[in-house]
């Protein structure tokens, strides 16, 4: 069984809402572990492209990763960061999601708010300068951006990039469920 044949069947469970409720409530180890399982999904093309299929699935992937920068700032953990910016940057490659990334990727991630705690990871502070680069913002000292400031997080249902070119059903805020049934990938 090759990696495609795993994506496929975890994203017919409710593998992505189960590990971002983990992302929100859990202890560190377990916001790591759950980040890092989404990481995964995202780095597969058919994760990707699931996750950014309606806004409802970008928004409420990129809201908990937008709180957990939040919580960051407070409570600095450089191996839960890694994967953020991993999803984040992964994101990105999806040009829809990327920009809705130029509207909402957290402010904490285009200044210096991190650059003590990166200071000696090096392939975080690449990634995080490709980020940039790609989504527009001032990159950390060393992580080497294209210097355009970009603005702050905006709110889970706002209208950027995705909702406007996929059919949406919901409210702004409402709960979202991001599983489908066995073989339905593309739907909410």
């Amino acid at each position: 069984m090759d990696d495609a044949d795993v994506i496929n069947f975890l994203l017919q469970t409710e593998i992505i809402p189960l590990c971002l409720r983990i992302m929100e409530t859990g202890s560190e180890l377990s916001k790591t572990v759950a980040t890092f399982i989404v990481q995964k999904i995202l780095l597969d093309d058919t994760g990707l492209s699931y996750v950014c299929a309606t806004a409802e699935r970008f928004y409420a992937v990129s809201t908990v990763l937008n709180n957990m920068i939040g919580s960051l700032v407070v409570n600095p953990s450089v191996r839960l960061l890694k994967h953020i910016v991993r999803c984040y940057l992964r994101l990105s490659d999806n040009i829809r999601a990327r920009e809705a990334l130029r509207q909402c990727l957290p402010q904490a991630l285009r200044d210096d708010t991190f650059v003590h705690a990166l200071r000696d990871d090096a392939t975080v502070k690449k990634w995080l300068g490709q980020l940039l680069s790609v989504v527009g913002g001032a990159a950390p000292a060393g992580g080497g951006g294209d210097g355009q400031q970009g603005g702050g997080a905006s709110a889970p249902g706002s209208s950027v990039g995705l909702q406007g070119s996929v059919g949406l059903g919901g409210t702004a805020g409402a709960p979202v469920s991001l599983g489908g049934g066995p073989g339905d990938v593309g739907a909410l």
